[in-house]
């Protein structure tokens, strides 16, 4: 792969691991649109490292409090959240390792296609119904668990783990800003547990240094933007521009794919 390449992927694993437009998908989608190399094992590992770094880099104050409050005083709100954080990982943690293997079902184009416009209207459905009553530290165990849960469904190409959970957390009548940070905090450890996942088959494997790291900075500096750009974004707007987005894309993948 070139580094050009790798630039690229990182680009847009830093946009969609963090948007709600499914960073899988595209990831699926570009080697089968462009012709490119699929990445393989070696830059899903430095892409998704590339994510965690900016994730953590982003919250990092956020979970120095957070697990300090949680250890020394579970009671407070602030020890809550870290506790209902752990235990809503849970689920999605055990998807991941159980269930990756047999994720090549969802891989059809076409598939992808009507997936990301199906999530794209369940998306603006529920931002649409939700209420915006629930704030960050009221959000409490039985929605944590609730959106946790939801995290499974990550997994298939063209569902986003931001787009499921922020769905289910605005269902819940959490407000966009507090479901939006919550969703890239339960994300954290998924993401850099993905990364360490796959780094297990990376034994043995040459690994071209300059692509591999250009991949890592890429998707480390254009997550850190993502982020900051949706908690802005969603002070004052909806989800809406990304059903717009989802449906778009979705129809194009799916012209593509009978085309082909």
């Amino acid at each position: 792969m070139s580094v050009f390449q790798a630039i690229v992927y990182g680009i847009v694993q830093g946009i969609t691991e963090f948007l709600p437009i499914s960073s899988t998908a595209h990831l699926k989608l570009m080697p089968w649109i462009f012709g490119w190399p699929d990445p393989g094992n070696v830059f899903d590992v430095a892409l998704h490292f590339g994510t965690a770094i900016a994730v953590i880099t982003f919250f990092f104050k956020d979970w120095i409090r957070l697990v300090t409050a949680g250890l020394t005083k579970p009671k407070t709100e602030e020890g809550r959240l870290f506790w209902n954080l752990v235990l809503a990982t849970i689920p999605g943690a055990l998807a991941g390792v159980v269930l990756d293997k047999y994720m090549s079902v969802f891989s059809n184009p076409l598939l992808v296609g009507i997936l990301l416009i199906i999530m794209g209207i369940i998306l603006y459905l529920c931002d649409k119904a939700g209420k915006s009553d629930i704030h960050l530290e009221k959000i409490g165990l039985n929605r944590s668990l609730l959106v946790g849960i939801a995290q499974v469904l990550a997994i298939i190409p063209g569902v986003s783990r931001s787009g499921i959970t922020m769905s289910v957390g605005r269902a819940a009548g959490i407000d966009r800003e507090s479901i939006a940070k919550f969703t890239f905090l339960l994300s954290t450890p998924i993401i850099l547990g993905d990364a360490l996942y796959h780094a297990k088959d990376l034994s043995g494997v040459n690994i071209d240094a300059l692509p591999f790291a250009a991949a890592v900075l890429t998707a480390a500096v254009v997550g850190l933007l993502s982020i900051r750009f949706l908690l802005n974004y969603l002070r004052t707007k909806s989800f809406f521009i990304f059903t717009v987005y989802r449906f778009m894309f979705g129809l194009l993948v799916i012209a593509l794919s009978l085309i082909r």
